[in-house]
């Protein structure tokens, strides 16, 4: 086998995302680039749109055409929907993802203006956890106005938001006002312990703790879910720890807003370290969140803590299955229901993609049918902006179409957005599984 590496004799340089970090060298994979185009294949936007150039460009190619001259990062890296698809398609482990979160960055702080209608688009949807607040404090006066169509309209020809989409609805009470209502942690601590107790295991273990990071869209708009998480941990047990926490930073990464999702990665990791040293374990509802902890943050930061953290988070259900019996728990319980699952593409890149059909079939009464394993379009904010919107429902075609073939009439899945559109596409209610364990498991305990 020739192990000639292409551009050696040239004087070929290692590839530095980051000049700071001294031992990122992506030059082995990068090479490997030359003559592979599996990223490209697995790229749910280039599939349907043309122009798109592919995550091979907009990684290693575009380092390549930077590094031999001063060359702009192209514009189209904004069409990139930050699925990561292209992450677990690589057989090189190119850090993609993370090249791509690096040209975005570089391309809005560079190459766009800050007075366009574009970049304070995308700053509004990347900051959504600074606007919802103000919403939550007046959350029927927000639907309602949120709900014409003279706002969807002015949405669409201000700010660049489809008019094709309604807009979520804000909860009457946010998770937080729920739990601080309840009595915080002081009422989980007593709730694990007598069920601790009643289950005739140490009252007092401190393995049994979590951190959870609730994300905000379980914060603000659909609470149920965060319920349903804290509701199962504690009937398995757990004492249930709710730190203070900023956005994970998903949305700023894919809009190129990486300065502030430093600043929200910043707090996150000081407030969950925190949660590590009292000995708790920190688990996620949401699969971008959990996402963002694991892999981006160690990828593009370099806080105190942050690498410690990353290997301490855990997607909530895959947390269960690993330190529970599950399964056991789940046996001679009933739930009537047939549900079309949707795996999140950030869920399958943390390889949990068949973990819920897996877990759920335990329960009798049950019909869990996977839908495939296509993207459902939307990516986050991706398939909110009105130029992307028809490529989003594009993409999202083959998941509506095998939702509707199913023996099923609920979605059902981890991720928010992933939730958006398959109700958008299809009609259909869509429910989580946190919510499904916690019908199963607590049911009139609640």
């Amino acid at each position: 086998m020739d192990d000639h590496v292409p551009g050696e004799e040239e004087g070929f340089e290692p590839i530095e995302v980051f000049p700071e970090a001294e031992e990122m060298d992506l030059r082995p994979g990068a090479d490997n680039c030359y003559k592979c185009s599996t990223c490209d294949t697995n790229c749910p936007v280039a599939e349907v749109d043309d122009e798109f150039p592919g995550p091979k460009f907009q990684g290693p190619e575009q380092w390549r055409l930077k590094r031999q001259s001063d060359h702009d990062i192209d514009d189209s890296v904004m069409k990139c929907s930050n699925c990561m698809r292209c992450d677990s398609a690589c057989p090189s482990e190119v850090p993609l993802s993370q090249m791509h979160n690096t040209a975005r960055a570089e391309y809005v702080e560079e190459n766009m203006s800050k007075l366009s209608r574009e970049y304070w688009r995308n700053r509004m949807l990347s900051n959504y956890r600074k606007l919802a607040p103000i919403a939550a404090t007046f959350p029927r006066t927000a639907n309602f106005v949120m709900g014409l169509s003279v706002t969807q309209w002015m949405g669409e020809k201000v700010m660049g938001i489809t008019g094709e989409r309604e807009f979520p609805e804000f909860a009457t009470q946010t998770f937080r006002g729920w739990w601080a209502e309840r009595g915080g942690n002081d009422t989980s601590r007593e709730r694990a312990r007598a069920a601790r107790a009643e289950r005739g295991e140490d009252v007092e273990n401190p393995r049994k703790r979590i951190a959870y990071f609730h994300g905000c869209y379980s914060n603000y708009n659909t609470p149920e879910v965060a319920k349903a998480l804290v509701r199962v941990y504690e009937h398995l047990g757990y004492e249930v720890m709710v730190p203070e926490q900023a956005c994970s930073g998903t949305p700023m990464f894919a809009n190129g807003m990486l300065e502030d999702a430093r600043l929200a990665a910043e707090t996150n990791v000081r407030e969950l370290a925190d949660a590590i040293e009292n000995g708790a374990d920190i688990v996620a509802s949401c699969s971008s969140c959990s996402m963002s902890i694991r892999q981006e943050y160690p990828e593009l930061f370099d806080f105190e803590g942050t690498e410690d953290v990353a290997a301490n988070t855990w997607d909530a259900v895959e947390y269960l299955r690993v330190h529970e019996d599950l399964k056991g728990e789940l046996e001679g319980t009933a739930v009537d229901g047939e549900f079309a699952y949707h795996a999140p593409c950030h869920a399958r890149n943390q390889g949990l993609d068949g973990q819920t059909v897996e877990v759920l079939s335990a329960i009798d009464g049950i019909d869990v049918e996977d839908v495939g394993d296509s993207c459902s379009g939307i990516s986050g904010t991706y398939g909110w902006k009105e130029e992307n919107y028809e490529t989003s429902m594009k993409i999202g075609e083959e998941m509506f179409e095998h939702m509707e073939d199913a023996e099923a009439t609920t979605g059902l899945t981890e991720c928010p957005t992933c939730s958006m559109q398959m109700g958008h596409g299809t009609g259909y209610e869509i429910t989580h599984t946190l919510e499904v364990l916690e019908a199963a498991l607590v049911g009139a305990e609640r």
